[in-house]
């Protein structure tokens, strides 16, 4: 597939490895340390994404890169009031200028706007008996309802972003409400991506807040996939590894840059933000980019959790759900797990139908309680399978252990980037809870049938009592007084 891409940052200034051949095999690997890939190898994975435009001025290149993309076809933008007025209004105004056929813009003037189904259908009443091509200017909202609508409708778009403020740009699929619910629909990404910094630098502060916090979870993300990878559950993808994890710490590295919008840091934060889509599209699954702790935020969603009336960002869920996994992690990684008693741990664990009754009593005033008990069948191993998987973490957890300690970031480390980029770091300011924050870690366990550290801590029997621990007086999580 042919790709293009124009980049703020030059690879031979941040440390971009030498490119690596597409599929480079894993057995040319020595351990985990990620390759840093350039934005243009990133991209050359991306299976609809094809151009990518990041920098200064890059909304000026919007009328040449649709025309490229999308040459003899009639552009329509889509917006809401607020992006209408940022970007929303230029974009219109220069693809005109360029000659481009331009339609009557389509603006969503609900000030409550949110990812719900229901305005997908409104905008695919609109798009459906024209033939345009739309031309989505906004952030995490405008890209899901656009995205979801184009894939309905079999058709190509292009993203205009106006905000550093999640990964979900450049991902496969859209994260919309239905029937009361957030879920995921399959629907393909932008064939074309065009990110302003000058744009992006000027967002309000949470959102690129929000955006931070989102691509900090690719630390604990790639730490579930070590764990998955080490105990033969799901063997790490080093293409998609490399795309997510070779700039991860350049693109954290400056959060008070971020929140004062300097173009230093918020440049390659929205170039990390792009790759993790680019690594989903590649792998055609979220796994790259999202471990436990967007089960967490999953969970809170499905429970339909608001704070002041409105649901709290996605970054800042998993901003909150970061700290909650890496606690548990650094608990994990106290435990003298070679000296764990396996053949205990298997005579506790729960046969299917005794796990099936817990599931039903966790989850029996809640309106998932199908998916509970689905996600949790397709995982639940049995006891003799348990004694295998854990006979093999015990040999293989010396170097389990050192994987995931190259692997993570201190948990006050990340709290003090979470302040300094302005995000949330304590789960009441997002109205979570220590109690719920509790209840989160085993309920967040049953909703996905991902493999993550909450089932290493739960088949190892550790999780309640690292839960005591966490919660406990003196503990990371305990209830101040």
């Amino acid at each position: 597939m042919p790709s293009s891409v124009r980049s703020s940052l030059d690879p031979a200034l941040t440390g971009a490895s030498a490119p690596v051949p597409v599929g480079a095999p894993p057995a040319a690997r020595q351990g985990d340390t990620p390759r840093r890939l350039s934005v243009q190898e990133a991209l050359a994975c991306a299976r609809e994404t094809q151009r990518l435009e990041i920098g200064p001025g890059a909304i000026a290149h919007v009328p040449a890169v649709f025309a490229a993309q999308f040459p003899q076809r009639t552009a329509v933008v889509i917006a809401d009031r607020n992006t209408w007025a940022i970007a929303g209004a230029r974009v219109h105004a220069a693809l005109g200028a360029a000659g481009i056929a331009v339609h009557e813009s389509f603006i969503f003037d609900d000030p409550a706007l949110y990812a719900e189904f229901g305005y997908v259908e409104r905008l695919l009443a609109f798009l459906q008996p024209r033939d345009v091509i739309p031309v989505a200017v906004g952030s995490g909202t405008i890209n899901d309802l656009v995205k979801l609508a184009a894939g309905r409708l079999t058709r190509p778009y292009l993203a205009v972003a106006t905000a550093a403020s999640m990964d979900g740009y450049t991902a496969f699929g859209a994260s919309i409400t239905f029937q009361g619910a957030k879920q995921t629909f399959d629907c393909p990404a932008p064939q074309a991506v065009v990110a302003d910094t000058e744009v992006l630098r000027t967002a309000p502060r949470e959102m690129t807040a929000a955006g931070y916090a989102d691509l900090q979870a690719k630390i604990t993300a790639g730490a579930d996939w070590i764990v998955a990878d080490a105990l033969a559950v799901e063997p790490i993808d080093w293409r998609a590894w490399d795309i997510v994890q070779g700039g991860l710490a350049v693109a954290l590295a400056d959060p008070a840059g971020a929140r004062e919008g300097k173009t230093e840091a918020i440049a390659p934060l929205t170039e990390g933000l792009m790759l993790g889509g680019f690594a989903m599209q590649w792998t055609k699954s979220s796994r790259p980019a999202s471990g436990a702790e967007h089960q967490f935020s999953h969970l809170w969603d499905m429970e339909h959790h608001v704070h002041g009336d409105a649901a709290p960002a996605h970054g800042f869920k998993v901003g909150i759900a970061t700290l909650a996994i890496t606690s548990l992690y650094e608990y994990l990684l106290r435990q003298p797990i070679e000296s764990l008693d396996v053949a205990a741990c298997a005579e506790r664990w729960p046969e299917p139908a005794a796990m099936e009754e817990q599931v039903r009593r966790l989850f029996a005033t809640s309106d998932f309680l199908a998916t509970a008990l689905t996600e949790t069948r397709a995982k639940h191993p049995s006891r003799a399978a348990l004694r295998s998987q854990l006979e093999l973490l015990q040999r293989n957890w010396p170097g389990l252990r050192r994987r995931l300690q190259a692997q993570l970031v201190p948990f006050g480390e990340l709290k003090s980037r979470l302040r300094a980029v302005g995000a949330p770091a304590e789960p009441e300011e997002i109205g979570i809870s220590r109690a719920r924050l509790r209840d989160s870690f085993v309920r967040a366990l049953h909703i996905r049938r991902r493999f993550t550290v909450l089932d290493f801590a739960a088949r190892t029997g550790l999780l309640e009592p690292a839960l005591r621990s966490l919660f406990g007086p003196g503990g990371m999580w305990a209830v101040h007084a």
